[in-house]
């Protein structure tokens, strides 16, 4: 099985300091708003993973020129009109739902039809949350059963302002909606439940006429027309949500210390710290400080402390979306039963992952009672698997991969996990920081 991966031993003890690859957000984020600056825009430690490069491949279609050379990618923009392209023309946005949907947002104004395809899992995923908001601009769109890829998008030339109401705390239609709000004449008014910020931040970082007020459960954004982007130079911080399974890992494993460097701690990607902590876990926040507006720090986590089960609240559910599924195996081993709620959004990522973080919990052997958008698990702090566990069809979603894999290391077990290769959609790294972990 050249594709699939054998575990059969739990981690032992480790101490180690790592590095976890670009945050994966705000690299798709600058090769877009890269793409439409106005000259050369370079990065370091942009993410190398097939999202991030099925973005470099769409502004290539759309008469972009992208350059890789020691360690840096530039990218070579020619202006917010500068997009040029044949007719019927096709871009493939593979499994990224975030590439997808924001370019969406830049092609309201194309003069030809221009058709939009993904992988199987992400054409299984709802479109019409944004398109709905997007062609009130005046784009026109054709969806496949009414929601989903392949679609295709034809823009009009005079685009008009909207009002925007977002209620589900997707960043992904914020973002979509805030890049067609930049091509569209006077101001887009958009009203928008709490969800990470990297597009508003980086709007703000480039000086764009956009303001953001901050409200208890929501933001009120406006957004005018622009006229023009300055490049963009960016060294990318690591990826919470990469650094989250090594996170997991420690907590897990009795006296292991880990440091990771140099992560982006912004305030709306950190609900698993908030709620790890809340669980007993020792996680602390070192040499904290600013680059462009987002909050950069090291973490340090020790393992070994007492866990206890949480009822969490809600309100962390934004900042924590793609990391429950490792956040649901430090539940199993907490003294007590958690419970997570209105988790409808977890079944629309790359597989319904509030089903898959189910499966993988019964297959420990842990006890739960699971609902279309709740999950109540039962804790067992002396959980030690003894049994064979095959972890396979789970339309190769990253996350459901490499949170098995941190089941393996954590409770024993001989675990099969197919479809290693999924993981080069987001963090291709994770096995080969794994080994460092176990050198």
């Amino acid at each position: 099985m050249p594709n699939s991966i054998i575990i059969k031993n739990k981690i032992k003890k480790f101490e180690k300091k790592i590095n976890v690859s670009g945050d994966k957000s705000i690299s798709i984020r600058w090769v877009l708003f890269s793409s439409i600056a106005n000259g050369i825009s370079k990065a370091k430690n942009l993410l190398i993973s097939q999202d991030v490069l099925a973005g470099i491949r769409a502004i290539k279609k759309l008469g972009i020129k992208s350059r890789f050379k020691d360690g840096k990618v530039s990218i070579y923009g020619k202006g917010i009109e500068g997009y040029k392209y044949k007719k019927n023309l096709t871009i493939n946005a593979e499994n990224s739902g975030t590439l997808g949907r924001l370019l969406l947002g830049l092609l309201i104004n194309s003069k030809h039809p221009i058709k939009l395809i993904g992988d199987k899992s992400l054409s299984k995923r709802d479109f019409k949350r944004v398109t709905d908001p997007l062609s009130k601009f005046g784009a026109n769109f054709k969806l496949t059963k009414n929601k989903n890829l392949p679609l295709k998008i034809k823009g009009a030339s005079n685009l008009r302002c909207i009002k925007y109401n977002e209620k589900k705390g997707s960043a992904q239609c914020k973002s979509s909606v805030i890049f067609g709000a930049m091509r569209s004449v006077g101001t887009t008014y958009i009203k928008a439940r709490k969800s990470r910020d990297h597009t508003e931040l980086l709007c703000r970082y480039l000086k764009l006429p956009i303001t953001i007020k901050k409200k208890r459960n929501y933001d009120e954004i406006k957004v005018n027309k622009i006229r023009s982007i300055k490049p963009i130079n960016y060294n990318i911080p690591s990826d919470i949500s990469s650094a989250a399974f090594f996170i997991v890992l420690t907590v897990l494993s009795n006296n292991s210390k880990l440091t990771i460097k140099n992560v982006n701690v912004n305030p709306s990607r950190t609900g698993i710290i908030t709620i790890l902590k809340r669980m007993g876990a020792n996680i602390k926040l070192e040499n904290q400080r600013s680059y462009k507006g987002e909050k950069i720090s090291d973490i340090k986590v020790k393992g070994g402390k007492t866990l206890k089960s949480i009822n969490c609240p809600s309100k962390f559910n934004s900042g924590a979306i793609d990391e429950f599924l490792i956040i649901f195996l430090v539940a199993a081993k907490a003294n007590g039963v958690s419970y997570f709620k209105n988790l409808d959004e977890l079944n629309q990522k790359e597989s319904p992952r509030l089903k898959w973080g189910e499966y993988i919990l019964n297959q420990m052997g842990v006890k739960t009672v699971c609902t279309n958008d709740t999950l109540k698990i039962h804790g067992n702090p002396e959980l030690d698997l003894n049994k064979k566990i095959t972890i396979k069809n789970y339309l190769k979603d990253h996350r459901v991969f490499m949170t098995s894999v941190i089941a393996a290391l954590s409770f024993g077990g001989e675990w099969f996990i197919h479809d290693k290769d999924s993981i080069k959609t987001s963090f291709p790294d994770f096995l080969r920081i794994l080994k460092q972990l176990k050198k």
